[in-house]
Order: C-alpha cells, then sequence, then structure tokens
C-alpha cells in the first residue's frame, strides 16, 4: 500500500480558496477541472489546470468548488492501445460524493452540502453471533407497502418508514443488507433491449448513493437532499436497532468493455486503473467487461477510502464485497489471500468493527475462494446453500425416482455443524455467512415448486441464469392446487428455513422468503423493476402461517446460545463461546460411520451445548429427519440431561410445550425437523 500521504484528500476538499480538487492518473499529460455556472449547468464558468506531483496526483484550488457546485475532469495523455484520452470528454471525479445526469445522457460530479444532524444516533454493533442479515432491494422492500404513503414507496425514506421498521423488528433480524446503491446505470445492452439493471450491480461511482431511489423531492433539490436522505433512512434503522450493510461493487465499473461508454477510469488513465493485455485487450474476472486493477496502490486506496466514506460519514455498519476475489488478485492475476488490500480492509483503523463479508468467487483462473479469505472476514458458504438444498430437495427427489436418496446425513451435519471443513480453527463458525437463498437464484418457493428455470423475460432465449439449481418441484413444475404436493412443498420451505435458522454461523435470509415470495421460476430477474421482485406485502393464509414460522425460529435462535457458537470446539476440552455436540442416531446411540453416509438412514440426534461466557448455559436437541416415511426416534440419554421440552415440530407448527424423558421414544413426520431444549 502506498504510504497515507501520497494519496491523501482526493477528490475535493474544503480550503481557504474555496475548494481544492486532487484527482490521481499515472498517465496523463494534463488535466482540467471544469467548473460550471451554478445556475446554468450547460455554461462552462472556469477551467481550472491541474499540477502533477511526483506521485501522479492532479490538483489545484478555486473559489467556485464549494457545495453545490457542479463540475467535470477533462484528460489528456498519449495514445496507443492501452489509452482511451480524450481531452474533449468530460469525466466523473472518481470521488465525487455526488452526481447529477447532464442533459446530454452525461454526468457532471457535484460538491454536496454534507451537514447532518444525527441526533445522537449509534451504531447499534450487533455482535455477530446476533446477527441475522436480511438481504433486500431498497426500492423493492418498500414499494408496494401500502402502509407507505405512495410518494415514499420505493426510496430510502419509504425503507425507513415506521411499517417497514416494525416488520423487520416484528421478523426479529438484525440487519438489513442492501444490494447496491452506489450510483449505478444499465448496461448498453439492457438499454437497448428496453431493459434495465434492477439488482444494481453496474456501478458509476463508488462514493454516490443511486439518486433514483430517493424520493422525487429529493431528486428535484439534488445530491446534498439525496445524500441527506440517505442518511436519514440509516440514522432511523440505527435508532431501532438495525444494522445496514452494503453490497459493494469495486470489482468492475459501469464503463463495460473497451468500447463500452467512457464516464470516469478510463478517460482518466485506462492503462492503469483496468486490467488489459499489452494490446489493449481487457482481462475480465468479473464477466462484466473490465476488472479493476488492484494490483495499483491507486485502486487499493480508492476502495478503502470509499468503505471509510461510508463507514464513518454515513454510519454504514458492513459491506458485502461482490466477486470479492477480484480485489484479492495480483500482478499476475492470481488471488492471493495476502494481497495487501484484503488485510488493509480489516486492518484499517478507521475501519474496525465494521462487519466485511466477501462473495468469495468470481469467474476468473482460481476463482472460487470460499474458506481461503483472511482472518477477520465473512464469506458466503456456497457450499453450505447446494448442501442444505440437496439434503432437503434433490435427494428426496432421488428416493422418489430411484428408491435410495442421493446422500448420507454427514454432509448435512458437518455444515449445521458450522462447516469446520471449510473454515479454520482461528476464524471459527461465524466466518459462514449460510443462505438458502440470495438475490441471485430461485427464491425458497421456487426451489420447492421448479425443476428448471423459466427466464424469457429476460430477452436471452432462457440462456441466462445458472441450471444448476439443487431444486425440486415436487412433482408438478409450477403452480399447482394438488394438496400433497402443495403440502410437501410448504413443509420442504419449513426445513430449509429451520436449517438455515438453527445452524451455526451467521444466517442470511433472502426478502421474501420468510413467507414463500415467489418470482414465477426466474432464477435471474436482475432485469425485472416490477411486481415480478417487488416484495409483496398481501399474503395468502399459507404464507402468514409461514411468517408465523420464521418469526417462531428467530425467536428461538435468539433465546438458545447452543445455536450460536462463536468458536470452533476442540474434542476433549472446553472452550468458551463455542458449543460441545453430541451425534445420536434414531436409536439414541453414538453415531456410526454407517450412520453419517448411508442415503439410506438419514436421520440424526444432534445435542449442544454452550459453553458460555456472556450468556447462561444452553442445551438444545435437534432431530433432522430426511427420508419421506415417519421414524421412530429414541431421544438421548446424556450426562446432565433430566429432560427434553418441545420446541418446534417442521411437520405440526402447532406442536411444542411437550416434555419427554431421555430414553422415550418419539415418532418424527417423514423429512421433518424438531428442536428440543434440554433440562439438567
Amino acid at each position: 500500500m502506498p504510504e497515507p500521504d501520497m494519496l491523501r484528500d482526493l477528490g475535493v476538499r474544503a480550503s481557504s480558496e474555496g475548494g481544492h480538487v486532487r484527482v490521481w492518473s499515472g498517465s496523463a499529460t494534463a488535466i482540467e477541472a471544469c467548473i460550471f455556472a451554478p445556475n446554468d449547468p450547460s455554461w462552462l464558468a472556469e477551467k481550472l489546470h491541474l499540477t502533477r506531483d511526483e506521485h501522479g496526483v492532479w490538483s489545484g484550488s478555486s473559489s467556485r468548488l464549494v457545495p453545490g457546485a457542479r463540475y467535470s475532469l477533462r484528460a489528456s495523455g498519449p495514445t496507443g492501445p492501452q489509452h482511451s484520452f480524450d481531452p474533449n470528454l468530460h469525466l466523473i471525479d472518481p470521488y465525487a460524493r455526488g452526481l447529477a445526469r447532464t442533459g446530454s445522457g452525461h454526468w457532471h460530479s457535484i460538491v454536496p452540502d454534507d451537514a447532518f444532524d444525527w441526533a445522537g444516533a449509534r451504531k447499534p454493533n450487533t455482535p455477530l453471533d446476533h446477527t441475522v442479515i436480511y438481504e433486500a432491494h431498497a426500492k423493492g422492500l418498500s414499494k408496494l407497502n401500502p402502509s407507505i404513503p405512495e410518494r415514499l414507496r420505493g426510496t430510502y425514506a419509504g425503507l425507513a418508514h415506521e411499517s417497514n421498521i416494525a416488520y423487520l423488528k416484528d421478523l426479529g433480524v438484525t440487519a438489513i443488507e442492501l444490494l447496491p446503491v452506489q450510483q449505478f446505470v444499465s448496461e448498453q445492452r439492457l438499454v437497448k433491449q428496453g431493459l434495465r439493471n434492477y439488482w444494481g450491480y453496474n456501478t458509476l461511482n463508488f462514493f454516490t448513493p443511486h439518486a433514483a431511489y430517493a424520493s422525487r423531492a429529493a431528486q428535484v433539490n439534488g445530491a446534498s437532499a439525496v445524500l441527506r436522505e440517505f442518511k436519514g433512512m440509516v440514522k432511523l434503522l440505527h435508532e431501532a436497532g438495525l444494522e445496514v450493510i452494503l453490497d459493494v461493487v469495486y470489482n468492475h465499473t459501469a464503463e463495460e468493455g473497451p468500447k463500452g461508454p467512457t464516464t470516469s477510469f478510463r478517460g482518466l488513465d485506462n492503462a492503469n486503473y483496468y486490467r488489459q493485455m499489452a494490446d489493449g485487450d481487457y482481462i475480465d474476472v468479473t464477466g462484466c467487461g473490465n476488472t479493476i486493477n488492484f494490483a495499483l496502490p491507486a485502486a487499493q486506496r480508492l476502495v478503502l477510502d470509499s468503505l471509510r466514506y461510508w463507514a464513518n460519514e454515513v454510519q454504514i455498519d458492513g459491506f458485502r464485497f461482490d466477486l470479492a476475489p477480484a480485489l484479492g488478485r495480483d500482478d499476475n492475476v492470481m488471488f492471493s489471500a495476502d494481497h495487501p488490500l484484503l488485510h488493509a480492509i480489516i486492518d484499517d483503523p478507521a475501519l474496525q468493527g465494521v462487519k466485511m463479508i466477501a462473495e468469495p468467487w468470481d469467474v476468473g483462473m482460481g476463482g472460487w475462494q470460499v474458506g481461503k479469505f483472511p482472518n477477520g472476514w465473512a464469506e458466503w458458504n456456497d457450499g453450505y446453500r447446494d448442501r442444505m438444498r440437496d439434503f432437503w430437495l434433490t435427494d428426496v427427489s432421488s428416493e422418489r425416482l430411484h428408491g435410495v436418496a442421493g446422500q448420507g446425513i454427514g454432509s448435512m451435519a458437518r455444515r449445521l455443524a458450522g462447516s469446520a471443513h471449510v473454515f479454520s480453527h482461528e476464524r471459527g463458525p461465524l466466518a459462514s455467512v449460510n443462505f438458502i437463498t440470495a438475490h441471485d437464484g430461485f427464491t425458497i418457493a421456487d426451489l420447492t415448486s421448479y425443476n428448471q428455470k423459466h427466464n424469457l423475460g429476460n430477452g436471452e432465449n432462457n440462456r441466462d441464469g445458472t441450471d444448476n439449481n439443487h431444486s425440486f418441484n415436487h412433482g408438478i413444475e409450477g403452480p399447482t392446487g394438488d394438496p400433497a404436493v402443495l403440502d410437501a412443498r410448504r413443509r420442504a420451505m419449513r426445513n430449509l428455513l429451520g436449517t438455515l435458522l438453527l445452524s451455526a454461523g451467521v444466517p442470511m435470509i433472502t426478502a421474501g422468503d420468510e413467507f414463500g415470495r415467489s418470482q414465477h421460476g426466474n432464477n435471474n430477474a436482475y432485469c425485472h423493476d416490477s411486481s415480478l421482485t417487488w416484495l409483496p406485502w398481501k399474503q395468502d393464509q399459507w404464507q402468514k402461517e409461514l411468517l408465523d414460522v420464521s418469526r417462531r425460529l428467530l425467536r428461538l435462535r435468539r433465546e438458545n446460545p447452543a445455536l450460536r457458537p462463536v468458536r470452533f470446539g476442540v474434542f476433549g476440552e472446553e472452550t468458551p463461546s463455542s458449543t460441545q455436540m453430541d451425534w445420536f442416531n434414531a436409536h439414541g446411540a453414538t453415531m456410526s460411520s454407517e450412520n453419517w453416509d448411508s442415503p439410506t438412514a438419514r436421520t440424526l440426534q444432534y445435542l449442544a451445548a454452550s459453553t458460555p461466557e456472556f450468556e447462561d448455559f444452553n442445551r438444545i436437541l435437534l432431530i433432522v429427519h430426511g427420508l419421506e416415511t415417519p421414524m421412530t426416534v429414541t431421544l438421548p440419554t446424556h450426562t446432565g440431561v433430566s429432560a427434553y421440552t418441545l420446541l418446534w415440530d417442521s411437520a405440526n407448527d402447532a406442536a411444542e410445550g411437550i416434555d419427554l424423558s431421555p430414553g422415550a421414544e418419539r415418532v418424527v413426520a417423514g423429512t421433518s425437523m424438531q428442536l428440543f431444549r434440554a433440562h439438567n
């Protein structure tokens, strides 16, 4: 990493002269800041010629660079296959904290008035072991909420409306993870098709809130008002005890491939900012046309400065990094867990206490890096996702078709207990962000209703989206009125939610899964800004019942610290804040290798006891049965356990409060789970 003073204070900062602008470009031969008249954005009021220092930083001061000012950058430089200089193009300052689209379809940078009264609101600082993430879309979450004034639906203000907050608090989640809200644009291909990028993974600028998600009043009043509304959203969520995590896309930009639009980085220093071959062909490990070159100190500093801005000035609690291996690729485009940027993000004093979550794969060579990130990072665990889907869905399909399930229960159990085979002992179970679904893929309802994707509405003849869904339609593709199929689907949803919320690690729920939202089989709805992707606020009776189950499971997770270990235990030792685990088969005996591996013996009893540091002692028993025929189990006998109380049965939502003794027999319905509290 460069020394701090070399790349300090990039962007526009207030100065005695009005404002001082600093821009990095290692290849440019001249850069000027174009400052526009405050009352006429088409009138160029001043050309400020910037001067270069020995570190490639260009700077200058102007009395016009004050809050509300519009400006752009124009850069000149050498020609050649790796360069794209055009001194006539008005470019976005990479550090701009406000943007405005001009009449010509281009953008001006804005110096915003960033004053804001937080009125004492503070970050909740929820410990990771108590964290439950709710992945949602900033617009889609509130767009259809009838309790919100129509002018605020689908906005930052609407997201923080009291009815939205009450719903999230009642559900029991602790953090909302927003799909990208840094200013983005739709890809040229989508625009030509009459579609738009709804998810937002096409970032234009790394410091500016996406203006289209602000209320109309804020948009009319400009970048400063948009920023105030965004901060107001964060403030209200914090006052309610809810954290805000941003999904950030630093791996590529909206400039797409070499023939894409030139809006900022390409025009300032294409040769340095983007990974490319000597002939100018881009090295693309993101699948999005370009990849930022994080072997470049200025690119590393850009990410750190952006994170510091959002975490400290906007009070964001955490970040989920899209295609995170791209940030850890070296000069040879190879991933390294020792990459200075990956360590700088977690070691930066200005970012301590901020949650850092990696999507640990990209599409380049060696792109799948699950479990390989440094200590201090959490990671999306796709192995958890796939194995839990298989256990409750494709294995059950195999049993129906072939008379035997696809796998035994061992692989599922390892992930239930925290994925110690994936994450190092030092990192522990909280390195695993567990999920069954995410924005990308089937919803939980569609996992149980479709064997194939149905993406024709995306305009690519059903070619886009994965074909590897690990789903099972239970005998009928899509909607049905068959009671037996509906019963099997709904039980599968309860099992999937139960597994997610009763597993060690950090659970992430996709918005709407708590009540079975469907996207009608579309597993790649990135280009649909419509009721297909917006959260429905009117639910059928079965959905209300599933929502009640989700609330109960989240409450049970809170109440039972044995389900939330901080550390991996060590056999024969007592490790503080870990879980002591004992595993039994259906007969109450210790699991054998055959019990673990046989596809005909898919029943286990998981007895977990906490080793508390900060909470009272707690022990639970979780029974998992993965065959469609019922099973009679014998509850295990264990030192210190005198009785079991039923807390939840995925096959019978009304069942709870039943007390049983060790050694008692209990009938477990086909493909179901039962959770008990064990008493001393």
